[in-house]
């Protein structure tokens, strides 16, 4: 059945989390495009979570409202740990989301960003069986999961519920062989229990569209009018197995470009493969902090440290060597949004305990003010 229906997707999927914006409002009309454009090439698969900001309504003006519900798949998730001290209250994240995004059913319903302590909410909470009675009910086509962890952890979770149909993992070029990501170690073990794999971050929050030059210098040569994205995502969505290759698309350029590259799309030559590795290995010779910008962090910061905003200007300083460019950013990105500026973190440690790269934010942020906000 899920077989049958990964036949039908296509290798790219729309992820939802980083929706054009009109100031802090998700732009609505642009996402329509980006939608017509998507469906028009016949890609079909859309991501979004109830943890997402106006993803699920956007979703549904420009998607649910607009095209025949048997004409897509949508997928979105459960996040049991985001403020949650019942299961009534994780259990209702499925009604909100029904709500936002109007779709009567969710073709793919995932048990959000699983991992250390983010585990044993769906435990406690018995979500596993839960989600199997909506999967009966005929709200649910297909379970999953995604997961942010060890593959240590993974194995666990799949030996404990070898009835979840597909997992979704954080897979990249450049986090392949990381060894606080492994990525391809978690994508072997989820192949080794037989599941499909939805990737996720292929392009690494963005980092890998724009990487720096000696890596661009790397891809260009080999292909002068491609852009650094689509290595990212043909990477990805090379390997086997795969129901799909989820880009965080924010622009009709961005929508235009994934679709350019990916209609027709076959598979990777032994000479991109190398182009892919020389690139890694460029990349590895700088030591960023592997901040995606998922925010989960500034979910359970009591004081609104601006985490990823910090780490975006702080990778830029490593990337390009311009402090007050860098410094620029951060006031931006932390002091412009109202947020608290790294020196005023309280090494409360829950961002550690959310953080799905296992940053150690706490010491990072330290070094963000010492370089940033002296």
């Amino acid at each position: 059945m899920l077989g049958e229906n990964i036949k039908k997707l296509g290798k790219l999927g729309f992820g939802l989390m980083r929706l054009p914006k009109n100031g802090d409002v998700i732009d609505v009309e642009q996402t329509k495009k980006m939608v017509d454009l998507f469906m028009d090439a016949g890609f079909t698969y859309f991501d979004t979570a109830w943890a997402y900001a106006g993803s699920e309504d956007a979703i549904r003006q420009a998607l649910v409202e607009r095209y025949p519900r048997e004409s897509y798949q949508l997928a979105t998730k459960n996040a049991a740990w985001i403020n949650c001290k019942t299961k009534e209250e994780a259990q209702a994240q499925f009604d909100t989301s029904l709500k936002q995004t109007g779709a009567g059913y969710f073709d793919f319903y995932l048990l959000h960003n699983l991992g250390e302590a983010r585990t044993h909410y769906f435990d406690d909470f018995d979500m596993w069986n839960w989600v199997q009675e909506k999967k009966a009910a005929g709200l649910i086509k297909h379970v999953g999961f995604s997961f942010h962890s060890t593959p240590e952890e993974l194995e666990e979770i799949l030996k404990a519920h070898p009835e979840m149909e597909f997992v979704q993992l954080q897979i990249n070029y450049a986090d392949w062989e990381n060894p606080a990501i492994q990525s391809r170690r978690c994508y072997e073990v989820a192949r080794k229990y037989g599941k499909p794999v939805v990737i996720m971050e292929p392009v690494k929050g963005g980092m890998l569209a724009n990487p720096p030059e000696s890596v661009q210098r790397v891809l260009k040569e080999a292909e002068p009018n491609s852009s650094a994205a689509s290595w990212a995502v043909r990477f990805a969505a090379n390997l086997e197995g795969i129901i799909t290759v989820l880009s965080g698309m924010s622009s009709v350029e961005q929508m235009e470009d994934n679709l350019s590259y990916m209609k027709d799309f076959n598979g990777l030559s032994e000479k991109e493969q190398a182009t892919l590795n020389a690139a890694r290995e460029e990349l590895n010779r700088i030591p960023l902090i592997p901040c995606t910008t998922c925010n989960y962090c500034a979910k359970v910061c009591p004081i609104g440290v601006g985490i990823s905003g910090s780490f975006t200007a702080m990778n830029y300083l490593t990337l390009y060597g311009d402090k007050a460019a860098a410094a620029h950013q951060e006031g931006w990105l932390v002091g412009g949004h109202g947020l608290k500026h790294a020196n005023e973190c309280i090494k409360c440690g829950r961002c550690e305990e959310a953080c799905p790269q296992h940053i150690k934010i706490r010491d990072t942020l330290v070094e963000v003010a010492d370089a940033l906000l002296k």
